[in-house]
């Protein structure tokens, strides 16, 4: 025996109206009450008690879920929930432009509170880098010549806000591997001499824990030292005596003294930005080319700038990467420590590297014995280097030599010396000075290098490469045996058949060189 359920949505809907209206208690005595205008009618006596008697049915009846709330609603709400309309995205968006090293650029839409990582991570994302947290927005400011590492936790949007309508201003894009390089080897940074304790400290203090005191709000250190300023509203540059405190930037009035009677107050850092000069003798007049600037985040034009230059650059390193800590802290120590980290969703673990990152994964390994074993003793290592040298060489001479073909030797040697030309290390004809420059953009770090033709010698290279935060340039020479060229960094020791040959062997063996190359110095496009 089957029981039918009334069908369609009108006994639905007469059933649900049933339940609403015995739970406001009314009943049907709406239904019941006369219009207005209306006499009055009285039910007869069975009729009344049969209607009596159903509602009292309606009203012990068990509660059943109502299928049309909604039907039940008061009529000031509204009958579809806040939960079921769509939800508006309230991040509005901007469109940017961001350069690089070869002035290509490229066009992005963000939201207003997408940060520089961020912006880093969608252009390694769609160009298809690899990401070795090195990569950095910097901001470049075209008529004064001046530039500034974007911190990874500012706001891009917030960065283009201090530029006006006119002002030619950029975004670039590319690689700094002195960005967060202190946390590493603060030794190179903060040296001996600009360096003294407001505090009496027992023995000698590491430069670990100079960095320490930096990130501390109790302690602090006192970077101290001459630089040349620009006098205000005049072309001439004076030498005076300068101390960096964590209240802001003093110079003194009379020599070295550190009498707070002869201090004067320079600038202040919390509402300030520090940018580094890029071309101070030309744009400025400046003594030297190492300058770097305070300008206040409402500048209204060059002659609110506080102009300052070193006398060499790690002088002026010293005092940007001091400036940086002041400022902003522990926020970028948890940006060294969680690169990751970023407003826009964007995550670097979805990226996966196409090779390893890391320096400690090249070591010197010997692979003659049944088991393979790490060289720790750097005599043996480097007997290695130059045994692997000389087999390379072997090698070489028997690919070259197996076809007796004069034509096809000479295209072989064509080959292996033009090879080099479509690797991003190599620099083609680029004067010192400008290898200089790029290796001084992308970072003072040991091993950071580039390959160039020589301007003295056609016929010969150039390794430029970088450690102790100094520059040095190594000849690369031609050698020629058995009418085949090679090319030697020791006078013919350790000999490569082409320049890839070459790096890649100093990647893993230092060699004649102070250091491995670690990281090569390119020009990318995006």
């Amino acid at each position: 025996m089957t029981t039918s359920l009334p069908d369609g949505p009108g006994a639905a809907g007469r059933a649900a109206a049933q339940v609403c209206g015995a739970a406001r208690g009314r009943g049907d005595a709406r239904d019941l009450a006369p219009g207005p205008g209306l006499p009055a009618r009285a039910l007869p006596a069975p009729a009344a008690d049969r209607r009596k008697k159903k509602d009292l049915d309606v009203l012990e009846m068990s509660s059943i879920p109502n299928p049309f709330p909604e039907l039940c609603c008061s009529s000031l709400t509204s009958a579809l929930s806040t939960d079921l309309l769509p939800k508006t995205n309230s991040r509005k968006k901007q469109v940017i432009k961001i350069y690089s090293e070869d002035e290509t650029s490229r066009a992005l839409e963000v939201p207003s509170d997408i940060t520089a990582r961020d912006v880093c991570q969608l252009l390694i994302l769609k160009c298809h880098y690899v990401d070795d947290h090195c990569w950095t927005l910097f901001e470049h400011l075209t008529p004064l010549g001046l530039e500034r590492i974007i911190e990874d936790h500012e706001l891009v949007v917030e960065v283009l806000s201090n530029w006006g309508m006119e002002e030619e201003n950029k975004l670039y894009f590319r690689k700094n591997y002195a960005k967060y390089e202190f946390f590493k080897n603060p030794m190179y940074f903060f040296p001996e001499h600009m360096v003294s304790f407001s505090t009496e400290t027992n023995g000698e203090i590491s430069p670990a824990l100079i960095l320490q005191m930096f990130l501390s709000s109790s302690t602090y250190p006192e970077i101290h030292g001459f630089l040349h300023v620009k006098e205000q509203g005049k072309k001439s540059w004076k030498k005076v005596y300068f101390l960096l405190r964590r209240s802001g930037l003093y110079f003194s009035t009379k020599g070295t003294s550190k009498e707070p009677r002869h201090l004067q107050f320079f600038s202040e850092f919390g509402n300030s930005d520090i940018y580094v000069s890029l071309a101070g003798k030309k744009k400025h007049g400046a003594p030297a080319n190492y300058g770097f600037c305070f300008k206040p985040n409402k500048a209204r034009g060059p002659r609110d700038l506080k102009m300052l230059c070193a006398e060499e650059e790690q002088s002026r390193m010293c005092w940007v990467t001091a400036v940086r800590l002041l400022k902003y802290g522990m926020q970028l120590y948890q940006n060294y420590m969680h690169p990751c980290h970023g407003r826009s969703g964007c995550s670097s673990q979805s990226i996966s590297p196409m090779r390893s990152i890391s320096e400690n994964s090249l070591v010197a390994m010997d692979f003659s014995g049944e088991k393979s074993r790490i060289i720790d003793n750097p005599t043996e290592a480097l007997l290695v280097a130059v045994e692997e040298g000389l087999a390379w060489r072997k090698k070489a001479c028997l690919r070259l030599g197996s076809h007796s073909s004069p034509r096809a030797c000479s295209q072989r040697s064509a080959i292996s010396m033009a090879i080099h030309w479509s690797q991003p290390w190599f620099h083609h004809r680029i004067s010192r000075d400008e290898a200089q420059r790029l290796i001084i953009q992308q970072g003072l770090v040991d091993g950071v290098f580039l390959v160039r033709d020589s301007q003295s010698n056609p016929r010969t290279f150039v390794l430029s490469m970088c450690h102790a935060q100094k520059i040095k340039h190594f000849q690369i020479l031609p050698v020629e045996d058995d009418g085949k060229m090679f090319h030697t960094l020791d006078d013919g020791h350790t000999r490569f058949t082409d320049l890839i040959q070459l790096v890649e062997f100093y990647q893993l063996n230092k060699g004649v060189l102070p250091c491995k190359l670690k990281h090569y110095c390119a020009r990318v496009s995006i």
